[in-house]
């Protein structure tokens, strides 16, 4: 097989041709995967100035690797050149080339905390459409201080926040935040994360549970989430005076509540007021059901 280096991201890469393009093998700008690029155009690429190389072949190299890694098949001819400068998924801003990094991780893990090792790292810049190192491993500092990722080495987690944020921002789309309390049982929370809350983000909400840290009191956590979701979910499972005061504090700002129970755990007459009227439900494929009802009515 011939060997060819890649325009994008100078790797001297296996290359087979097939019809009018060259097809790239397994270089930094589609690291496990490949594209192709017209016979004709690597040529008009190559006799690009040196700025606008320097410019434009990072952000080339970004936008394989994003699409390769989503498993897209690319195949650039010269026309495209002008289409990828303009293009809106390209990102401008720091915050946006982190999500990058985010949903990076998030295709490659099946949940928060679950690790996933970038192979050689200072080449891989092009995660975060960034034009150098110094600038993803700004971004991965950044990501890390703001709580959304851990970094060992070229082994990264994504954290409860981090993993929110991803699914948050996947698509381009926001979803709206959700701020769910239930009791802290391994169990339940299982069944709430497994079969609940993928529902809920289909649904267009983000669940968020309090996750409080040393920076914030636990009081003013749930204050805050509350004051920042748009709906709140209060199961009533093992009801506790945090629950109604979260629940209490949605409805004094006008933000819609729904009350869930598990069947047989908790007495109907047993609730401090008759105007709280759970949603009963047996397992977490009901619940989700349910919930699907009532948040697209």
């Amino acid at each position: 097989m011939d060997m060819k280096r890649c325009l994008f991201c100078d790797q001297l890469v296996p290359v087979r041709i097939q019809g009018d393009y060259e097809w790239f093998d397994g270089c930094y700008c589609a690291t496990g995967a490949f594209y192709g690029i017209q016979k004709d155009s690597y040529d008009k690429y190559n006799e690009l100035s040196y700025q606008i190389k320097a410019q434009m072949f990072p952000i080339i190299s970004a936008y394989i690797c994003e699409l390769t890694d989503c498993e897209e098949t690319v195949a650039l001819s010269f026309e495209d050149f002008e289409t990828i400068r303009q293009s809106p998924r390209i990102p401008i801003t720091i915050d946006d080339k982190g999500n990058r990094l985010l949903h990076y991780l998030h295709r490659h893990s099946k949940g928060p905390n679950e690790p996933v090792v970038i192979h050689r790292l200072p080449v891989r810049y092009n995660l975060t459409y960034s034009p150098n190192l110094q600038e993803l491993i700004y971004i991965i500092e950044r990501l890390r201080e703001m709580e959304m990722i851990e970094r060992a080495g070229s082994t990264f987690k994504l954290t409860e926040r981090g993993w929110r944020e991803a699914v948050a921002t996947a698509g381009g789309k926001r979803l709206k935040p959700c701020f769910v309390m239930f009791p802290d049982h391994d169990d339940l929370r299982e069944e709430w994360s497994e079969k609940v809350f993928p529902k809920m983000e289909q649904c267009g909400y983000l669940p968020q549970t309090p996750e409080p840290t040393d920076k914030e009191q636990y009081g003013d956590h749930i204050i805050r989430l509350v004051s920042e979701c748009k709906l709140l979910i209060a199961d009533l499972t093992e009801p506790n005076p945090e629950v109604y005061y979260a629940a209490g504090l949605a409805l004094g700002l006008q933000i819609p509540v729904i009350w869930t129970m598990k069947r047989g755990e908790t007495k109907q007459e047993a609730l401090p007021s008759k105007l709280i009227r759970p949603v009963v439900w047996d397992n977490g494929e009901d619940l989700a059901a349910i919930l699907e009802h009532r948040l697209t009515v």
